[in-house]
């Protein structure tokens, strides 16, 4: 036991399924010790849980004190996220501001937990964002929002925190095959209104590029992979596919980009 405590460890938020509990498996197989801070537990027993919802801003500090105190911090993994299919014009802010106190907000808190556990020794963060981030994705535009919020944070946190060596790095996977796509919160036939067949489009469409795309392990090897380096990058793309997609979005006029991307959705 009292080796362990030599191990370096690594605080995983959302690692409860998906990318996240892949990470946890990789980081427990090579010799971390991992904590898992989610509001369900990943079921791999070598992982310790700890309990909170990313939401309750209180609650998340509590959890993320009690998973630094383990000691060793040197990485953190953020992988919570939540989704929802809805028209702009009808999305209730309940909602919305939920989608971003998850997706940006408990980010932000986790980095600021983080950076002075990490001041001493220095320390890597990865922030699971999404190519939603850069190429907007139909009736999900908050989902699209609060990922490119998470990308500019990212940048600015690299800049700000790597005279610590604290480096941090985005991982921006494209569509993943995982339990992620069947949670997504889809506004009902009379909730969308005259939308309602656009958004059922958008959903089926956006469940089968997912469901067709890489495998959860794949994205979190490549996360695993940006955690050890010794000079990660700033952004980093999952799949030659996705980096060929998101030059292609950056070359190409913005009309003839959004027009592919309404088809891909089938706008």
């Amino acid at each position: 036991m009292e080796k362990s405590n030599n191990k370096k460890t690594a605080i995983v938020v959302g690692g409860s399924s998906g990318i996240g509990c892949e990470v946890c498996l990789r980081l427990v197989n090579r010799g971390w010790n991992v904590v898992n801070i989610s509001r369900t537990p990943c079921k791999n027993p070598k992982v310790t849980n700890i309990t909170a919802d990313v939401a309750d801003g209180k609650a998340f500090g509590a959890a993320f004190a009690k998973a630094a105190s383990k000691g060793n911090v040197a990485a953190l993994v953020y992988s919570a996220g939540f989704s929802m299919a809805a028209p702009i014009e009808f999305a209730r802010e309940e909602d919305y501001k939920y989608l971003f106190e998850v997706n940006f907000f408990g980010a932000l808190r986790a980095i600021q937990a983080a950076v002075p556990v990490m001041k001493k020794k220095g320390g890597r963060i990865v922030l699971v964002g999404s190519l939603g981030g850069d190429l907007p994705i139909s009736f999900d535009s908050f989902y699209s929002s609060s990922k490119a919020a998470l990308e500019m944070l990212c940048r600015s946190a690299y800049s700000e925190l790597k005279p610590y060596d604290i480096l941090v790095t985005g991982v921006l996977p494209g569509g993943t095959a995982t339990g992620f796509t069947f949670k997504r919160k889809v506004y009902s036939e009379d909730e969308n209104g005259s939308y309602s067949k656009s958004v059922n489009r958008a959903v089926a469409a956006l469940a089968n590029m997912e469901q067709s795309g890489m495998s959860p392990a794949q994205v979190a090897e490549i996360i695993y992979n940006t955690l050890t380096m010794d000079k990660p990058p700033v952004i980093r793309i999952c799949g030659a596919k996705n980096t060929v997609y998101r030059l292609f979005s950056r070359i190409m006029p913005e009309k003839v980009t959004l027009g592919l991307n309404d088809r891909m959705y089938n706008q």
